[in-house]
């Protein structure tokens, strides 16, 4: 396959797509999966009708809440890249800090162990290391990026698995990932949602994502197990009901201390 760069513009109603690389024609022909066009939505308005139907009142309000978001985004897909060891590393560095830590440790190990992308990209655009590159970062490195420890030694050991990270569905990924040390439901969820597509795996153990989800169906926050109960009536859309509530714009007023930022390059 090899590395590669693409570039997408959407102009005129129409997707234009240009790419550079030996993996240029492999990046062209999974471009529509990448922007949504396996994203299979035919089950979602019988959901919602059922929701809709529902003998409780709160599931009904619910129902006519996610579908009047549903209405508002008529566009919204749920893209794949089918790439499963490439949305792992990003997601591993998000664990437990918060996104300005996870992207300056990204960007600075991409670029430092990644190759130049190919064809006339922006200057600095590099492509993510391979799984064999990762295994060589030392342990000094990850240190400089900011990510401790536990982190690289995730990255590292899911590195030395990556083949069979790459073959089965949605379940299959899921099983083989919690398998491995240092990846729980949290990671699995956020890979899948990305590698896959996987419009079913809410993101259970975030930080602010109980909050906003309690927030926008009932107008109080609330936990994991809470904001589980809040999207059962939307088994096998609930990543998608996620999208539409954070798409809304809808969120808690900002009270209470934040997730503190840690630089673990100081430690």
């Amino acid at each position: 396959m090899g590395v590669g760069s693409l570039r997408v513009i959407y102009r005129g109603g129409q997707v234009q797509a240009s790419a550079w690389g030996p993996g240029a024609e492999w990046l062209v022909e999974g471009l529509p999966e990448l922007l949504g066009a396996s994203d299979d939505i035919s089950g979602f308005g019988d959901m919602l009708r059922r929701a809709a139907g529902s003998g409780e009142a709160s599931v009904r309000a619910r129902a006519a809440f996610v579908g009047e978001l549903a209405g508002r985004h008529q566009g919204l897909r749920i893209g794949r890249s089918g790439r499963v060891f490439e949305a792992l590393v990003p997601a591993v560095l998000e664990q437990k800090v918060v996104g300005r830590e996870a992207w300056r440790a990204w960007r600075w190990l991409v670029r430092k162990y990644g190759e130049i992308a190919p064809g006339p990209v922006p200057e600095g655009l590099t492509v993510m290391p391979s799984p064999q590159e990762w295994r060589r970062v030392p342990s000094w490195d990850w240190h400089k990026a900011g990510a401790e420890a536990v982190r690289a030694r995730t990255i590292i050991n899911a590195a030395t698995h990556a083949e069979k990270l790459e073959s089965g569905s949605s379940a299959e990924a899921d099983r083989v990932l919690r398998a491995l040390p240092g990846i729980g439901v949290w990671t699995s969820a956020e890979v899948r949602q990305r590698s896959h597509g996987d419009p079913d795996a809410p993101s259970v153990g975030d930080y602010h994502l109980p909050s906003v989800v309690g927030y926008a169906f009932t107008g109080q926050k609330t936990d994991d197990a809470g904001m589980l109960e809040l999207l059962e009536p939307f088994a096998g859309h609930r990543h998608r009901v996620i999208r539409l509530i954070e798409l809304s714009g809808i969120r808690p007023p900002a009270r209470g201390p934040r997730m503190a930022v840690r630089d673990y390059r100081s430690f």
